[in-house]
């Protein structure tokens, strides 16, 4: 077997926050075919929501020892002191994993994590077989990240000293510069001529090799997201950023904090005042999981702005205090009091 066969392939999951990048994880796993994955997942919060999703879900090529979280913050700006050593751990599990996957948070940069497997220390072990981006088609077709993301690029390029106004559109950016394969999801909710027009904007920034497709609800072949054999670490100077030129970066434009809700007799009315809380005080994102009187299910709840979805997923265990917790993130200086206030008055 030569060095470069030996090597285990890793697949970068990005995508900005609510994009249904733990959905798009979730369908996977179930379609795995068998084959041996272990997971990375960066939540961007106090409590692993995330992987409390993925965990426990009874699918046998991934069991919850291959299930890794990070929570001390962006995988990207902790590399060296969480990513490095995670992946270590996962490569000594015997057996081995045949592939990881690694789910950043909606914060995240690709870029840097990509460089980070270009290091001796994990060169030879481990390769980047590709870079997937997930977008939410509506959001984008509603003009929440980028109104010409063409146009951005441009600017980016030209003038890489720019000092950007909007954040969410950074990072939009450059999760998309990334990608060897972007994912353009939720097309079921989008009318033709939205997938039409957000994909041809969405071209424009890409180049060539990189290839776009739709999907609904993040279901996608398991051949369609891995096997891409990128060797993205071989490929960075063609992975522009607009962060090109800074020694790090900060994500001191959000803030991110945990509400605890007692058992529901019913969502419904939580799931109102949430829209209202999003609407009101400018909520990005808001997901987590709730205990309703008489399910024996935790229901999952995801919002993006002022739109929700809600599901029923795994049983809660027997040892498991029914008390469910709402990860909410938005911009810097977001009033937290107030938000807690409404979603629980």
């Amino acid at each position: 077997m030569t060095a470069a066969a030996a090597k285990i392939p890793c697949t970068i999951i990005t995508g900005f926050l609510g994009a249904g990048k733990t959905t798009l994880i979730r369908n996977l796993l179930a379609n795995a075919g068998g084959r041996r994955l272990a997971l990375i997942i960066n939540e961007f919060g106090d409590v692993g929501v995330d992987g409390e999703i993925l965990r426990n879900c009874g699918i046998d090529s991934c069991p919850d020892e291959n299930i890794v979280e990070l929570s001390n913050g962006c995988i990207c700006c902790t590399v060296a002191e969480d990513f490095v050593p995670t992946l270590e751990k996962l490569l000594a599990l015997n057996p081995r994993p045949e592939h990881i996957v690694i789910e950043t948070s909606g914060l995240a940069l690709p870029k840097p994590l990509v460089k980070a497997f270009a290091w001796p220390e994990i060169r030879a072990k481990v390769t980047v077989d590709g870079v997937v981006t997930v977008v939410d088609g509506p959001a984008v077709a509603a003009g929440q990240f980028a109104d010409d993301p063409a146009k951005i690029a441009a600017q980016r390029d030209a003038d890489q000293s720019l000092d950007h106004d909007n954040p969410l559109e950074e990072v939009y950016g450059d999760q998309l510069m990334c990608a060897d394969l972007v994912v353009l999801n939720k097309t079921d909710t989008m009318s033709p001529a939205d997938i039409s027009r957000v994909s041809s904007d969405i071209r424009l920034s890409l180049p060539d090799r990189v290839k776009l497709v739709p999907a609904r609800e993040g279901r996608l072949s398991i051949d369609v997201l891995l096997g891409l054999s990128a060797a993205a670490e071989n490929d960075i100077a063609n992975r522009p950023s607009c962060h090109d030129n800074e020694a790090e970066h900060e994500h001191d434009d959000f803030d991110t904090f945990i509400i605890e809700v007692p058992e529901l007799a019913s969502p419904a009315g939580l799931l109102e005042k949430a829209k209202s809380a999003a609407d009101r005080f400018g909520v990005l994102r808001l997901k987590g999981y709730l205990a309703i009187t008489g399910k024996p299910a935790r229901l999952l709840v995801q919002g993006v702005g002022t739109r929700f979805d809600q599901r029923f997923e795994r049983a809660w265990r027997p040892d498991e205090t029914r008390l469910g917790k709402l990860v909410v993130i938005g911009e810097k200086g977001i009033d937290q009091a107030g938000i807690t206030a409404t979603l629980l008055g």
